[in-house]
C-alpha cells in the first residue's frame, strides 16, 4: 500500500518543491473561455458590405431626409405633452452621431475587404501577364525559328522562278543552235 501511495503522489524536484502535473502531449488542450463572444469574421464583413452599400446610395438618402422632415415636424407641431425632442433637437443630433459612429467603421470595413480582393485580382492579373509575355516570347522563338528553317527550303515561287528560267535558258540555246546549225548549211 505504501508503494501505492508514493506513486500517486506529486512529483517533487530534488529540493522537494512540488511540481504541478505535466501536460499531456498526445491530448489537445482544452479550449479556454473567452470573454467576448463569438462571431463569424467572414459573415460580419458581408453585413458590413451590405450596410456600407446601402449608405452609399439615393434611397438611404431619401430615407434619412424623410425621417429627419418627420422628426422636426413631430417635434415642432405635435402636442405638448407628446413631443420627445424639444427644438434643439439634443436627441436628433445623439442619434445621428450614433448612425454616423456605426457607419464609418463598417464603410471603412467593407473597403478593406474591397482592397483585399482588389488586391488578389490585381495579383492573378500580373500572373496572367507574365505567363501570356512567356508564351508570347516562345511563339517568337518558334516564328523565328520557322522562318529560318523555311529560308533552306525550298518554295514553291522559288522552284516556279527557277523552272522558268531553265525554260528561257532551253529557249535561248535552241535559237543558238538553230542560228549555228542555219550557218552551218550556208
Amino acid at each position: 500500500m505504501a508503494a501505492e501511495d508514493r506513486s500517486r503522489a506529486v512529483p517533487t524536484g530534488a529540493s522537494g518543491i512540488v511540481r504541478p502535473p505535466r501536460p499531456r502531449l498526445d491530448q489537445p488542450k482544452a479550449p479556454r473561455r473567452r470573454l467576448l463572444p463569438e462571431y463569424d469574421p467572414e459573415a460580419f464583413g458581408r453585413f458590413s458590405e451590405r450596410i456600407a452599400r446601402f449608405l452609399g446610395t439615393g434611397r438611404f438618402i431619401v430615407w434619412m431626409t424623410l425621417i429627419i422632415i418627420l422628426w422636426v415636424v413631430w417635434n415642432i407641431f405635435a402636442p405638448e405633452n407628446l413631443r420627445f425632442d424639444e427644438y434643439p433637437f439634443i436627441f436628433l443630433t445623439l442619434m445621428l452621431s450614433l448612425q454616423a459612429s456605426y457607419a464609418a467603421p463598417l464603410i471603412l470595413l467593407a473597403q478593406n475587404r474591397q482592397d483585399d480582393r482588389d488586391r488578389v485580382t490585381h495579383e492573378q492579373d500580373r500572373k496572367q501577364n507574365e505567363r501570356s509575355i512567356a508564351d508570347t516570347e516562345y511563339l517568337s522563338r518558334e516564328i523565328a525559328a520557322l522562318r529560318m528553317g523555311l529560308g533552306e527550303v525550298a518554295t514553291r515561287d522559288w522552284i516556279r522562278s527557277e523552272l522558268e528560267a531553265m525554260v528561257k535558258d532551253m529557249d535561248e540555246r535552241r535559237l543558238l543552235s538553230r542560228a549555228e546549225s542555219d550557218e552551218g548549211d550556208r
